[in-house]
């Protein structure tokens, strides 16, 4: 049986500032909620992973740094920091994946066109099979694209690089 690991990217405060908040923050915090507790009921491995821009808004500690207070890191979670989109590079989250044997990992979080995309193929190339909850992760809008559009476009394009889950499929799904 492969096991498996839920990775939730960057959902810090800062992503949910009044007026700026992700497209259908709402949503996606009642979704990342869901597939949270199924994780954890299954005893599935989570990792929390928070992005840093240094002297920036995700400044280290920073109130906006900090993760939504809706999630709370337990004593099995992991914690993992990063400085760039990529989930994996120059951090420690391979390693602890390898320590706990996993093979699959289940992704969900923010931004779907950076950090979400970056870490699905980064994934990829190290050889996880991966599945991407695609109604657990969210952008902005750009002067060119809606968020949504954003949203349906990554989920379209990342079926070559990932499994495609909603998150009532992953809370549904056999064990």
């Amino acid at each position: 049986m492969t096991k498996s690991a839920l990775l939730i990217i960057d959902v810090q405060n800062g992503m949910f500032r009044r007026g700026s908040s992700v497209f259908n923050d709402a949503k996606l915090l009642y979704n990342l909620k869901k597939i949270t507790a199924s994780a954890k009921a299954e005893r599935m491995p989570i990792f929390y992973i928070q992005h840093e821009t240094i002297g920036k808004q995700l400044d280290r500690h920073s109130a906006e740094w900090q993760l939504h207070p809706f999630f709370k890191v337990e004593k099995d979670d992991e914690l993992i920091y990063k400085t760039t989109p990529d989930s994996f590079y120059r951090t420690a989250l391979e390693e602890k994946l390898q320590e706990k044997q996993i093979q699959h990992l289940v992704i969900s979080g923010i931004q779907t066109e950076v950090c979400v995309d970056t870490t699905c193929r980064s994934a990829f190339s190290k050889g996880f099979t991966t599945s991407l909850i695609l109604d657990a992760h969210s952008t902005w809008s750009t002067s060119t694209l809606t968020a949504k559009q954003v949203i349906q476009h990554h989920n379209h394009t990342l079926q070559w690089f990932t499994n495609m889950l909603s998150s009532d499929e992953f809370v549904e799904r056999p064990r």
